[in-house]
């Protein structure tokens, strides 16, 4: 049956933050925001995320509709078949493309409107994205995919090698879809949070499950950032993987000695330690701290980035979000960009998990990424129709048709 898109329009939406939730050593006083890209069928609304921190937001917006417009008329199996170049022939629009090109506002804006076509097409076959993206055949990914730019290090011929090498042993990993995917807390440490209220909440968040927390660190004083550490390390014991975010607010020297630092407190990881772009600072790190690893990709921009930072061997951990690159489609291909060099995947999730919950699916059913955990954020769950589930410090697999990106109506309704 054809399910063609009758309209395009986008939705600016804000939730405010109290009591310091959110906050970061960049990020002072953020306003978690959505530029929301509608596409309807008159049966289906495809709904799409790009996140912000609220100002700019209803830039993204603007031109979210700009880019969809090509959409209207068309049937959302049409335009899936060849997605790939359909995207890239978007993102390198004539003109649009000087604002970018592939980074920023117009990168953005090119996500939330990727992600409502594959939340439509979801929605018309019936079924949640995991399944979807899972009962597709190497091929008809692949025809999702825009590999431009990568060819020197993952051309067509790989994805369909690698998805076809991991067919053979798919059936050992589904296991994940019954007994859900694990998580990790980052609520427990926000920078703003006192420092009873980060031992309150680290002590909460074990007991409720989690094994694995977050700190945001990057203070003027290097003293706190190590106290803090110390204070949940001290909380939770050893067996708690503690990871420590920076926010990009170091430079690589600071970095390097911040890092000897927190050594003692044994990070999992540290996150975003210095400025996004600097892949070479990045590279000099690493090797400087090893064998803690780096973690980053929430504001790495787009695939290109991405494939020089496995490529200089900068990152222990890829963190690509699908509502910050150019949606569901670039995450994915930098999933198997970073498959292809043996480096994890664990997805930043701007998107609160919603859509995230699906991909760490496909990532490792699909893909053979190891299955380590996704973060969890739960301020706007009830801002969500079907908001993710996490009990037992597990994420439950999510049945409703689409890619559990759709808001409630008091949420929807809010800018009216």
């Amino acid at each position: 049956m054809t399910v063609s898109i009758q309209s395009v329009s986008s939705r600016d939406l804000r939730f405010e933050l109290e009591g310091g939730a959110g906050s970061d050593a960049i990020h002072s006083e953020p306003q978690y925001s959505y530029a929301v890209t509608c596409l309807d069928t008159g049966k289906h609304q495809g709904t799409g995320l790009a996140f912000t921190l609220g100002g700019g937001n209803d830039w993204v917006c603007a031109a979210a509709e700009a880019l969809a417009q090509p959409l209207v008329g068309r049937d959302i199996e049409e335009i899936m078949a060849d997605f790939g170049p359909l995207m890239r022939k978007m993102a390198d629009h004539h003109q649009l493309r000087w604002l970018g090109p592939h980074k920023g506002v117009i990168h953005l804006a090119l996500a939330s409107v990727t992600n409502a076509c594959f939340d439509l097409w979801a929605k018309s076959r019936g079924v949640p994205l995991w399944r979807l993206l899972l009962d597709l055949s190497p091929e008809a990914l692949l025809a999702t995919l825009d590999l431009s730019y990568l060819e020197d290090a993952l051309t067509a011929e790989d994805v369909l090698t690698l998805l076809r090498g991991q067919e053979p042993t798919r059936g050992e990993r589904e296991g994940v879809i019954e007994r859900g995917y694990p998580g990790y807390d980052t609520s427990v440490g926000w920078f703003h949070y006192p420092d009873e209220e980060v031992r309150r909440r680290a002590g909460e968040a074990v007991a409720a499950g989690f094994d694995a927390l977050k700190l945001k660190v990057g203070s003027i004083e290097p003293e706190r950032d190590v106290r803090r550490a110390a204070l949940i390390r001290d909380t939770v014991g050893d067996d708690v993987r503690l990871m420590v975010d920076v926010n990009q607010q170091w430079t690589v020297p600071q970095a390097i000695d911040m890092c000897q630092r927190l050594a003692p407190m044994n990070p999992f990881w540290v996150e975003e330690p210095t400025h996004p772009d600097d892949v070479i600072g990045h590279r000099t790190l690493a090797q400087a701290i090893s064998p803690i690893p780096l973690a980053l990709g929430e504001h790495v921009p787009n695939r290109v980035l991405f494939k020089n930072y496995l490529q200089e061997k900068a990152a222990g951990f890829i963190q690509v979000d699908c509502v910050r690159v150019a949606g569901i489609s670039e995450f994915l291909t930098v999933s198997l960009l970073a498959r292809k060099f043996d480096i994890p995947v664990v997805p930043h999730v701007g998107d609160m998990g919603q859509i995230h919950q699906h991909l760490v699916l496909v990532n490792h059913i699909a893909m053979g990424h190891p299955e380590i955990f996704l973060e969890y954020i739960p301020h706007l769950r009830q801002h969500f129709r079907h908001p993710a589930e996490v009990s037992d410090g597990v994420y439950h697999t999510p049945q409703e048709p689409g890619a559990s990106s759709d808001f409630t109506d008091a949420a929807w309704n809010q800018t009216q």
